[in-house]
């Protein structure tokens, strides 16, 4: 169903270095509620939490309290191995810095995900080829990543986050590298992607880029201050 709860926070509290003099709370009593199909972008200055929020939705963070549930499970509740299976096949992951493999074709950087889900090296390739076609970099398949552009390489990143065909993908300052042409371009790609049914949730510092979501969620010192619904 198109508008059943996707990922739900309750009471998500989140605090660095607990209990020492460096303590920082990176989130406080965080509720939250994203449904299916949504595009979401989480804003706010460097500092407030956002990424802190992305990742303890990703399970890469485990919170100090609350409960987390993505997809029907609870993350906080399973073992370290269904947790790794889990994040394979529901979570695809875009970073600012890309996190290409610079040794690897781009070819191989988008097919490298499916190693842990297929053993078979030609529709490993094939899928990943078909990916690279939609977003437009096909010709670029056998070069390296730091022969492309920058807009270029973060359209790889993409096409790697979407090969195992998960449910929801997170981005993490998807076009804080980017100017402005590629980042319009790489927010266009999102908007796209979620006419299609993935559900998006991105991070960003920029204001103009908030126009693109259906919700716009601020964080400040770690806490929800604003829950906007912009296109719904």
């Amino acid at each position: 169903m198109e508008n059943e709860v996707l990922i739900k926070l309750k009471d998500v509290e989140l605090t660095y270095n607990d209990g020492k003099p460096n303590a920082y709370r990176a989130l406080h009593g965080i509720n939250l509620e994203i449904r299916k199909n949504s595009f979401v972008i989480i804003f706010g200055p460097s500092g407030c939490g956002k990424s802190s929020l992305l990742n303890t939705i990703s399970g890469l963070e485990v919170p100090d309290k609350g409960e987390i549930i993505v997809a029907g499970k609870n993350l906080l509740t399973m073992s370290k191995g269904d947790h790794v299976y889990f994040h394979r096949k529901t979570i695809g992951m875009v970073f600012q810095s890309y996190n290409l493999i610079p040794t690897l074709s781009v070819l191989d950087n988008v097919a490298i995900p499916q190693i842990f889900v297929s053993n078979n090296k030609k529709n490993r390739e094939e899928k990943a080829m078909k990916l690279l076609n939609r977003f437009g970099i096909e010709p670029q398949a056998h070069k390296l990543p730091s022969e492309l552009s920058g807009g270029q390489q973060q359209r790889v990143a993409i096409a790697r986050a979407l090969v195992t065909d998960p449910l929801i993908l997170l981005a993490d300052e998807p076009t804080g590298n980017l100017d402005s042409k590629s980042g319009i371009e790489i927010m266009e790609m999102f908007n796209k992607l979620n006419k299609k049914g993935h559900t998006i949730i991105l991070v960003t510092h920029e204001h103009d880029i908030a126009s693109f979501a259906k919700r716009v969620i601020q964080l400040k010192d770690g806490s929800i201050v604003k829950d906007n619904k912009i296109n719904a």
